[in-house]
């Protein structure tokens, strides 16, 4: 045997077998990961990143306040006429004492000693996750700093009206029960057809202990009946309830109601067959629409409180399942809002300084505003070095709202978590005719800690951290808060 002959012809077959054989599906391939990780997720925070934050030198277990709401003047309050020689007699004040305490928000993750070691050359997984875990609480005090609610409980919601008429609906004819059920902005948040209504959750902490949180739902109300047949539609209507942004309806044969509709109006219309499988009423079994202890008051929760002097307007109930819908003054504005922003003056002497809408709202309102009846009022610059006679973009949009009172051009941005129907607007500053020297802002972020890293011992083959801070949002002036609420998509 010639073992260089022998070699040569191994050498050579197998050469001949890569060529017919070796292809990129085989996956003798380079592996071409970019790095870091794409964090493919939104993390808009217009609150969080506009309330001023100040942090207290010595916090204690809550914040305290004085607020002076008014000065009355003896005799008339309008009138300061003084004999020669005599003397006045005393004003009066109006204060109220106010006492928060600091709560807590935060959230945790983890990461295993393999997938640090893996992720060796990809990115600093440990820094990554604390960035994601920051955004993560950063949004969810988003949420409470807009809705946060420990005072303000919705109760049981009030029985519905019923009503069935039309023709052409393909609702199956028979008699109907509804059960109507109230949810505040955190209750619309953490609601949904596919996961029900959220109730209450009991969480587990990676300390072992366990915490309940309330979802923001009301009491289910009392079932209220209708027939129905084939061809009609049926109708549902509830009574408002005040500090309710949404309102999940339950259908069904008496006594076996389920979720068919969440809301942002007071009623609800259906005309298909409902949808089997879903949460049943008897779930919710007491109003779990406050965390108190453990929330603060967002700024629509405190604009809601009946105890404050916001500005608050639900509209009218309007067609069931459609609703009242903002009103076009036919001079390129809103009735409604205006009425806020003159009713906020009138009674305050201030105007908003922001105007928060939904995507919905931010429609509507422009397609109400920009119309044939305030066409004669809208201006069109040309440049006149441009070579083409003019040039147009499609889709204009209301961003700033004038304030015919106070000569103030009032922003318009969408808030990417105010639900539809609802209209938040805030005056972020008092105007200077106030003593705002002292309080120069409608309201502030206190905080006893503000955002701060937690490693936790290793006690098994992970590391353990969390970010959180230790706050209370102080609103000041509630008179600088308007809510119009109820509005219909139209």
């Amino acid at each position: 045997m010639n073992i260089a002959l022998t070699t040569q012809e191994t050498l050579g077959l197998m050469k001949d077998s890569l060529a017919k054989n070796v292809t990129i599906s085989t996956g003798l391939t380079a592996y071409d990961l970019q790095a870091p990780a794409k964090n493919l997720y939104p993390t808009i925070t217009p609150l969080r990143n506009s309330v001023p934050r100040v942090a207290r030198l010595n916090p204690g277990d809550a914040a305290h306040w004085r607020s002076i709401f008014a000065t009355t003047g003896s005799g008339f309050d309008a009138m300061g006429w003084v004999p020669e020689g005599q003397r006045s007699a005393s004003m009066s004040y109006s204060a109220t004492s106010v006492t928060l305490p600091y709560v807590t928000l935060g959230e945790e993750d983890t990461v295993t000693f393999e997938a640090e070691a893996a992720a060796q050359g990809f990115e600093d997984i440990n820094a990554t996750a604390t960035l994601r875990i920051l955004q993560k609480t950063m949004r969810k005090e988003e949420t409470a700093l807009l809705g946060g609610n420990t005072s303000l409980a919705l109760g049981t919601a009030g029985a519905p009206t019923l009503t069935a008429s039309g023709t052409g609906a393909t609702l199956p004819g028979t008699t109907y029960s509804v059960i109507v059920v109230g949810l505040t902005f955190e209750g619309y948040r953490n609601s949904s057809l596919s996961g029900g209504v959220a109730a209450t959750k009991t969480i587990t902490g990676n300390d072992g202990n366990t915490y309940t949180l309330n979802g923001g739902s009301s009491m289910r109300s009392a079932n209220v009946t209708q027939a129905v047949t084939l061809g009609q539609t049926l109708f549902a209507t509830a009574p408002i309830i005040n500090a309710a942004v949404a309102y999940a309806w339950y259908v069904g044969p008496a006594g076996s109601e389920t979720l068919q509709a969440i809301t942002t109006i007071n009623s609800a219309a259906f005309s298909a067959p409902l949808v089997s499988g879903q949460q049943a009423a008897t779930v919710i079994t007491a109003d779990n629409s406050r965390n108190p202890g453990l929330a603060f008051d967002g700024l629509l929760t405190d604009g809601f409180n009946q105890a404050t002097s916001s500005f608050v307007q639900a509209l009218p109930s309007g067609p069931a399942g459609i609703g009242s819908f903002l009103t076009p003054s036919g001079r390129g504005s809103i009735a409604e809002i205006d009425n806020m922003l003159l009713q906020m003056w009138n009674s305050y002497r201030l105007s908003p300084t922001v105007i928060y809408v939904n995507a919905q709202e931010q429609k509507n309102i422009t397609a109400k505003c920009l119309t044939n009846a305030s066409g004669p009022l809208v201006r069109y610059n040309v440049d006149a070095s441009q070579s083409a006679p003019y040039e147009f973009t499609a889709s204009g949009v209301v961003r700033w709202y004038y304030n015919p009172f106070t000569g103030v051009e009032i922003p318009m941005p969408v808030h990417p978590d105010l639900p539809p129907g609802t209209i938040l607007a805030y005056c972020e500053r008092l105007p200077a005719w106030y003593q705002s020297n002292e309080t120069p802002n409608v309201a502030e972020v206190l905080t006893r800690r503000d955002y701060y890293r937690v490693d936790w011992p290793v006690r098994t083959r992970r590391r353990e951290f969390g970010v959180y801070t230790e706050e209370v949002l102080a609103i000041y002036a509630s008179f600088g808060i308007g809510i119009l609420t109820n509005i219909g998509n139209g």
